[in-house]
This record gives structure tokens, sequence and C-alpha cells, in this order.
């Protein structure tokens, strides 16, 4: 959220790997921050081939290299906790925040693919990884914490003085983890880098609404982006946290046209060149994996029988609800394929005018805090992008026309989260 009450804007590195992938980068990040844009963004898939011919860079290591060619922008890395131990996390976002001067985000996930690179065993079942994200964030917040105010100081020769006694433990002994502590790098210049939290399945909605700051979903329509958002604060406020968290992360795939005409045309044109055979299995994976879609008519409703219960997915359970509740509200497989285009996430097609009233709509709603945008890279989508849509919505005041601070915690309008209090943990 940027000035009083404003949506703020992320950009999506996605970037091609046969070419120079920092270079390309940063053109970007530049350009971004340039543009007033309030942060960068970074997936991570763990498989080979799970993101074009190559896969994903590291995130830590790739945003750590943007904090030096930007002043201003976030850096959101997103980084699993089904793979990670949370003191080594600690360090790292603690180092990035560092390394940054207060503009480091975690989007923290749980993984849906990559067991094979981290068994042995496979992959956990969603109860046990959304537990251990739990415990995880328990500790990486105490240890953030374990440095109280006035710890280190600047002594009258200038050189840093340490109170020890405002330096303590966390003592942590958990199901997953055993930590000390306390965190071995200084207080962090945001105290605690901004949390982000992927995932709207059952167990990620509640972990999202006890913990995260901000929520990174696939709301592909305006009810459906209403009914998360009452549940997710209405779960928050019973924790007893503030009104308006978590903020709300949509990402809006946007075709972008001068005309309505030739956004038509462009969408259009895309749904030409879907391979239809492919799109089975794209959505077959919609639905969880293990659903045989190859004798079902383009043209015809899939029967309830195929439509997996989502207690019994093991991945990426949001999605399988959205892509069988298109299916049970009557799509034919050619329309679910179409929707598997952009994965359930949030597709508009218009004028930058357009897109803007779209985005616009949800803000209203109150179900918009921050989106995603990208095509900085190409000239005409740059255009679209910051002389177009951003120029609209900053005419409309959705979106602040300059940074508000200098930390990314400034920039999106959230106060310090009160100071953790570690909680002693048993197994039982």
């Amino acid at each position: 959220m940027t000035g009083a009450g404003g949506t703020s804007e992320t950009y999506d590195l996605a970037i091609d790997p046969t070419r120079s992938t920092l270079d390309t980068a940063v053109r970007v990040a530049k350009l971004a921050e340039t543009a007033r844009i309030d942060a960068l963004f970074t997936a991570d898939l763990l498989s080979f081939g799970a993101q074009g011919p190559i896969g994903s860079q590291e995130p830590l290591v790739f945003v750590s290299a943007l904090s030096q060619v930007t002043s201003r922008i976030g850096l959101i890395a997103t980084v699993s906790t089904t793979f990670h131990h949370p003191y080594n996390l600690a360090r790292l976002f603690g180092t990035l925040d560092h390394v940054s001067n207060g503009r480091a985000a975690w989007n923290l996930v749980t993984s849906s693919i990559g067991e094979e690179n981290f068994g042995p065993g496979d992959l956990p079942s969603p109860e046990d990884r959304y537990a251990r994200a739990e415990e995880s964030l328990e500790v990486v917040n105490a240890l953030w914490d374990s440095w109280e105010t006035g710890a280190l100081t600047a002594g009258a020769d200038g050189k840093a003085v340490l109170d020890r006694d405002r330096v303590r433990p966390i003592d942590h002994s958990g199901r997953f983890f055993t930590v000390a502590g306390p965190l071995n790098i200084p207080p962090l210049p945001q105290r605690r880098p901004v949390q982000f939290q992927a995932g709207q399945s059952a167990a990620g909605t509640a972990l999202g609404a006890r913990y995260a700051e901000v929520v990174f979903t696939s709301l592909p329509t305006l009810d459906i982006a209403v009914d998360f958002t009452r549940r997710i604060r209405g779960q928050a406020a019973r924790w007893g946290r503030p009104d308006g968290l978590p903020l709300i992360f949509s990402s809006l795939h946007a075709t972008y046209g001068a005309t309505e005409e030739e956004a038509r045309r462009l969408v259009r044109e895309r749904r030409e060149a879907i391979d239809f055979e492919r799109g089975r299995a794209q959505v077959a994976d919609m639905l969880g994996g293990g659903v045989d879609l190859s004798e079902i008519p383009l043209d015809e409703k899939l029967p309830e029988s195929l439509l997996p219960d989502v207690t019994s997915v093991n991945r990426r359970r949001g999605r399988v609800e959205i892509f069988a509740g298109y299916a049970r509200r009557g799509d034919t497989l050619r329309e679910l394929i179409v929707a598997a285009q952009d994965t359930g996430h949030w597709a508009v097609a218009g004028t930058p005018g357009q897109l803007a009233d779209a985005v616009e709509e949800r803000f209203r709603a109150g179900v918009l805090d921050v989106i995603t945008l990208s095509g900085l890279a190409d000239p005409i989508q740059h255009d679209f992008v910051v002389n177009g849509l951003l120029h609209e919505l900053r005419k409309r005041k959705i979106v602040a026309a300059d940074y508000a601070g200098t930390t990314l915690r400034e920039n999106l309008g959230l106060e310090l989260p009160a100071r953790h209090r570690p909680v002693a943990v048993t197994e039982v």
C-alpha cells in the first residue's frame, strides 16, 4: 500500500534463461525503479524444466545482486520452508535487509515440487508442510527479535557499543527444530523483513491469516477475491491482528491493446495458438495430477467422478479448488484449457484505461492492495505499463506517484509488528 490507502505494484522478474539473466534483470530493475514501482518479485521452482528449459535462479542471490544497482525498490525473494532451516532463513533474509538498507521481503512457500532433490522421501503432506512453516516463522521471528532496542549503539568515538544483556537466546524446542539463538547478525534496518506468504488452501489461508503481512493468491474473479479476503481477514481478526491485514496481492495477467479491438484480437490469436491436446495435461495438473482427461471431448463438461477430493491432493490445493470449482459450475474441457493458460490467475484484456477500471473495481471493493506488472523489458509493453496503466492509476489516486520512504515496509504502509514473545513448544 502506498500513500494513504493506495495499491502497490511489484514487477515480476521472469527472465529468459537463454540470455544474460543478470544483465536483463539489472535493466528491468532500473526501469522499474525509475517508474517508481514498489518492488521486484522473484518466484522459485526447484526442479529441472519446471520453469522454461533450465529452471529459475536462486532468488536470494539474485535479488542481493540487484540490491547493489538499486536504492529504493523493494526486493521480494520466494524461499520454501520445506527445504530450508529457520536459522539459515533468519540469517539470509537478515543479511539481505542489511545489504539493501531495509528493502527485503520474504515470500514464504511450502513447495509443491522439488522433493526429488531434497530426499530421501516423498513431499510431506500439506498438513506437515504448513506445520513446519508455522514453526519456522515462530523461530525466524524470534531470532529477528532476539536483539532488543538499544542492544547496539554508537559510542562517543563512533565505534559500536554492544549491550549483551539486550541480546537474548530464544531457546526454542519444537516438533521440527531446536534453536538456541540469539541471531548472530546485528539488528535489521526493518527489524523484520516484510513477510509475504503464498498459498490459499485452508492450511495456507490459516497460516497467512496468523502471520503474513501480504498474501499472494490466485484470485481469477471478483467473487473469488471477495470471498477469500473476507475469510482470511476474518481469521486474522480472530488472532487480534489490525484491520486490513494481511494485504491482498494478486498477479495481473494483462493483455494490452491500443484499442479494445486490438486487445480482443490479441486474446483471440492467443487462444487460436493453444495446443488443446497438451492443454488436457495442463488441466489435469491444475486438478492435482492423476486425472485422465484423454477421452473427454473438448466441448463436454467433466464428470463429477473425475474431480478430486481436495483433501486427498498433496500439491497446490488452492489451485485444485479453483479448477474443480470451474468444472462444477459447468465449464467444458475446452474452457478449462483456456483458463489453464493463466494457471488460475486474474486475466484482463483491454486498453490501459480498461485495465485501470478492472484494478479500480477490486481496489474499491477492498480486495486488492498489491498487483504484479510485467513487460517492462519490451518497449511497447513498457509504454503500456508505465505511460498507460500506471499513469491512469496514479491519476485516480490508486497508486502513489513516488516512494513514501526508504524501506519497503514504509512504502507498503506497514507498521512494525509487535515484538515476538517466544513460545515454548514441545512434541506430544
